[in-house]
C-alpha cells in the first residue's frame, strides 16, 4: 500500500487490518481518527478533514501535518482519499470505516465504487475486505471462504463461476440477494457488463 487511510469508525482489532496499520508507509487519519491512532502508539503522516473533532493536544502536536478541508458537500473519508490521490498515492487501504454508526458504514462502503475510478482501493474490517469491482474479474480464494456480492446498479447482469451458489445473468434487485455465498476452491470469477459491483470476502480463517 502507498497509504493507509484510518477513518473515525471502530478502531481495528483483527490482526490483518492491524498489520496493515503497523506496516504502513503512511497513515492518513480522517479528522478525529488521529486520536485513536496516537492512543495505539502510532503517529499520523497526515490528518485530513474539517478537524472539528481534534483535541487541542493533537492539533498542537501535529499541527504541521493537519490539512483542513471545510467542504460540507463531502465527508472526511472522501477528503482523505482525494488528498492521497492528489499527491500521487493511489494504492490505498481504508481501515476504521465501519463499526460505529450504520449510516456512516453504508455511506463509506458505497463510496468505494466512486474511489475505484481514480485509485486501487479497498476497505478492511475486523471480519473481511470490501473490494470495488469495475470489470469482470477473477479472485483468489480459499475453499469455504464466505463471499457476498452487491450491485450498485440493479440493471447489471451478473454471472459467476467457482461459487457454491452460481449466478447466471442475475440482476440483483436488493442488497441481500447475493450475500452469504461460498468459494469452492482457490479462485472464483465474476462476469458482468456495466456495474460497478462491491465484493465482500471474509478473512479465510474466520
Amino acid at each position: 500500500m502507498e497509504a493507509v487511510i484510518l477513518a473515525n469508525g471502530k478502531f481495528p482489532e483483527h490482526k490483518i487490518p492491524l498489520e496493515y496499520l503497523v506496516g504502513a508507509k503512511r497513515v492518513i487519519c480522517c479528522d478525529g481518527a488521529a486520536e485513536g491512532l496516537v492512543a495505539y502508539g502510532l503517529e499520523p503522516f497526515a490528518i485530513v478533514g474539517d478537524c472539528d473533532s481534534l483535541s487541542p493536544m493533537i492539533k498542537e502536536k501535529y499541527g504541521d501535518r493537519v490539512y483542513v478541508d471545510s467542504n460540507q458537500e463531502t465527508n472526511d473519508l472522501t477528503k482523505s482519499v482525494t488528498w492521497c490521490i492528489d499527491r500521487g498515492y493511489k494504492d490505498l487501504a481504508i481501515l476504521g470505516a465501519t463499526g460505529k454508526r450504520e449510516d456512516h458504514t453504508l455511506g463509506n462502503i458505497s463510496l468505494l465504487a466512486e474511489y475505484a475510478v481514480r485509485a486501487t482501493v479497498k476497505i478492511l474490517t475486523d471480519t473481511g475486505v470490501f473490494y470495488p469491482v469495475l470489470r469482470s474479474s477473477v479472485f483468489e480464494s480459499v475453499k469455504g471462504q464466505q463471499v457476498s456480492i452487491f450491485s450498485v446498479n440493479p440493471a447489471t447482469e451478473i454471472s459467476s463461476s467457482g461459487l457454491k451458489y452460481p449466478l447466471h445473468k442475475r440482476k440483483l434487485g436488493n442488497w441481500w440477494e447475493a450475500t452469504l455465498n461460498e468459494a469452492l476452491g482457490d479462485h472464483f470469477s465474476i462476469d458482468f457488463m456495466g456495474g460497478p459491483l462491491i465484493i465482500f470476502m471474509c478473512f479465510a480463517e474466520s
